[in-house]
């Protein structure tokens, strides 16, 4: 029997190359300017990320012993990673993007203006039985200065027996003391409130406290105080913290927050730190 030749040209040609998924209609425009959004924004909070390391070491854009430098260099760096990310071409979004969707970047998938900044929902949330359900988006979590802490820690046991006493949760006093005067004893505002939580002298002789520079006394007047508020408040940590830094008179005018730079600036603030003791 005669044998039969088969001319192959290409060796490799008979086997089949494996079929590929076309990542074209997978998904919908709507959801590829998502996947292009959420890539933006993962890149926006690495270039923070390396912008908080590479500063680090001055203590931030604004100096590790700045008063409320700390809350200040984490909103800058949010910001300016955002526009980093969005006027130039790092390339890691568009990595993702094309990893996730199999096709290549498209500029067109982001407006123009769109601003690439965290954003905090609203919502209701309980913490040790207290309520932070307000009017106000959540707060970023804001890392206090290595030395803002040294000084903190040599308070430690007095803040844990006032947080007993008064029935107040701890990691708020130590925010509410970050917030308040970096934890520097001998700290004086302008208004005259004095100490580590930053008592008048009308709330001082009212809660008892007849040294406002001494840490014991002044941290038990505060905490004193705050533990009224809470109840006045029905342990709303926001309206709270909105009497402790603008008097209880302006929550009931304006009938919640009162709408002052200062104070807002203020709650966000106490619980930026109070999400960093929390994790």
């Amino acid at each position: 029997m005669e044998e039969i030749k088969l001319k192959i040209t290409n060796s490799l040609k008979h086997i089949a190359e494996p079929k590929t998924t076309e990542h074209i209609n997978r998904f919908s425009n709507n959801e590829k300017q998502k996947i292009a959004g959420a890539s933006k924004d993962f890149e926006s909070l690495l270039t923070g990320m390396m912008l908080k390391s590479m500063t680090s070491s001055i203590g931030g854009f604004f100096g590790e012993d700045s008063y409320g430098g700390d809350y200040f260099d984490s909103i800058f760096t949010m910001e300016l990673a955002s526009q980093i990310s969005k006027g130039s071409k790092l390339g890691l979004a568009e990595q993702i993007y094309q990893k996730v969707t199999g096709e290549k970047w498209d500029d067109s998938l982001i407006a123009p203006d769109k601003k690439f900044n965290v954003e905090f929902p609203l919502r209701k949330k309980e913490t040790n039985g207290i309520n932070t359900e307000n009017s106000t988006p959540d707060s970023a979590t804001i890392t206090p200065s290595q030395s803002s802490l040294r000084r903190m820690g040599k308070y430690e046991p007095i803040i844990n027996k006032f947080s007993e006493n008064f029935n107040v949760d701890k990691n708020l006093i130590r925010s509410i003391i970050l917030a308040e005067s970096a934890a520097k004893p001998d700290a004086v505002s302008k208004a005259s409130a004095k100490g580590l939580m930053q008592l008048m002298d009308g709330t001082a002789k009212e809660m008892g406290v007849k040294n406002s520079f001494n840490p014991a006394e002044n941290i038990y007047g505060g905490t004193k105080y705050f533990a009224q508020l809470l109840r006045q408040y029905s342990g709303d940590v926001r309206l709270s913290l909105a009497a402790y830094n603008a008097g209880p008179g302006n929550v009931e005018k304006y009938n919640g927050i009162p709408p002052f730079k200062e104070t807002e600036n203020y709650v966000n603030r106490v619980l930026g730190y109070y999400k960093y003791f929390n994790g």
